[in-house]
């Protein structure tokens, strides 16, 4: 039934997911699959999953099957499918619709596929599902009784669909629980772009201007990590606290129109569209590294930059070399799509533990709650937010105190 590139792959694959599943890397994941797998909450019930897959996501999709339920899985963005995790989760029994660069038509043919099971749940990852259970099939979502939403630009869609009133079925905003954009935001990010550039292009950091667009927690974690290796550090933002925040932090503040002058690696992480195009690209440096840590390949515009130019390379794996009329070559990672999961490896396996977990946690309890919940966006109880934060500082060997009653009396009378 599976839709997979080579099965043949699968024990390359079978290695990959193997190394994040350890305890050591993944506590809370799995210490949850250890509930799950005794008390079976999903037994009878379809969960579809549109999610990066790779080795981490992998797991979480073994996690929902151990609760029992019967998963689906595809990707939510072509690049970032891992042909190898495609086949070795198929080995394990999940129905997978995901090739790894996949044409746009193929890329939602498979997402189609998975939501073909009239799935009971859905965990969304940019909200490719929510929009094709709200278009073109909206019959797959006769026995749908939640979903959950990973990241900032899913919640974005999700927002306005609630405004308008529009929203078919209850979603939980996994991207809005502190377990999940504090950690895998900041420091997931953080890590992982800079992995995605260095990577792909071999250059040095240090002594650099980078640019980040957007000081929201994923810019502030690749503001910090290009700070720590000795880059200079210009935010554009179009929140006057968020600027004046960057500039606290010890970085500039400028407009992109004049940030495109001096940078040397722009980085968009802003979840909005156009972020960078044909004035700021007219102004740029030869050689000027662009890359993009947003969710859809919208935000450094593609159109104008092939406008600006005489002829595209592929200079090096990920490197594409916009050779412009005026005789400049600027350098576009991974087709402007996610940068830290195309050509690097992701995030960190143990950063991806809390959001797994949140994820994992967020489907039992719309499990636990078919039927009552309403067609809107539900914010992460705090109770599984925090049991999420207290496993995994345990895992770290941390603790916190906690407040006798004379002091909760003190602080809420």
């Amino acid at each position: 039934m599976s839709i997979i590139k080579d099965p043949s792959l699968a024990k390359e694959g079978l290695k990959k997911i193997d190394w994040v599943r350890q305890h050591e890397f993944m506590p809370v994941l799995t210490d949850i699959a250890e509930q799950l797998s005794k008390e079976r909450p999903f037994e009878g019930m379809r969960i579809a999953i549109s999610i990066h897959l790779e080795a981490k996501t992998a797991y979480l999709a073994l996690v929902l099957k151990a609760g029992g339920a019967d998963v689906y899985a595809t990707g939510c963005n072509p690049l970032s499918t891992r042909d190898d995790i495609a086949a070795a989760l198929d080995s394990l029994g999940v129905n997978v619709f995901a090739v790894h660069g996949a044409d746009a038509q193929t890329y939602e043919d498979h997402l189609i596929a998975a939501l073909s099971c009239k799935p009971h749940i859905i965990v969304d990852d940019g909200g490719d599902f929510v929009s094709l259970l709200h278009g073109k099939c909206p019959e797959y979502a006769e026995n749908l009784i939640g979903g959950c939403e990973e990241t900032t630009t899913g919640i974005l869609r999700l927002k306005q669909r609630v405004r308008e009133g529009s929203l078919r079925f209850p979603m939980m905003a996994v991207n809005d629980a502190n377990s999940k954009h504090l950690f895998d935001n900041r420091y997931g990010t953080g890590q992982s772009v800079w992995d995605g550039i260095m990577n792909s292009t071999n250059l040095l950091v240090a002594g650099k201007t980078v640019v980040v667009a957007g000081y929201g927690w994923c810019g502030r974690g690749i503001a910090m990590r290009a700070k720590g290796m000795g880059a200079r550090v210009v935010v554009t933002e179009i929140d006057p606290f968020k600027a004046l925040e960057a500039c606290m932090d010890g970085y500039s503040a400028m407009k992109m129109d004049d940030a495109a002058a001096v940078g040397d690696i722009f980085v968009t992480a802003t979840g909005c569209k156009r972020v960078i195009t044909k004035k700021h690209f007219e102004k740029m440096k030869n050689n000027a590294v662009l890359a993009n840590a947003g969710h859809f390949d919208v935000e450094i515009d593609k159109n104008d930059l092939m406008e600006l130019s005489d002829s595209v390379e592929e200079r090096r794996p990920f490197i594409e070399g916009y050779h412009l009329k005026d005789g400049r070559t600027l350098n576009l990672l991974s087709e402007g799509r996610l940068v830290n999961i195309t050509a690097g490896n992701g995030h960190p396996a143990d950063i991806m533990d809390m959001s797994f977990a949140i994820q994992a946690q967020c489907c039992r309890y719309i499990a636990e709650n078919a039927g009552k919940l309403e067609n809107t966006l539900y914010d992460i109880p705090e109770n599984i937010d925090n049991s999420v934060a207290l496993i995994k500082l345990a895992a770290m060997g941390a603790g916190i105190d906690e407040l006798d009653e004379d002091q909760k009396k003190y602080l809420f009378g």
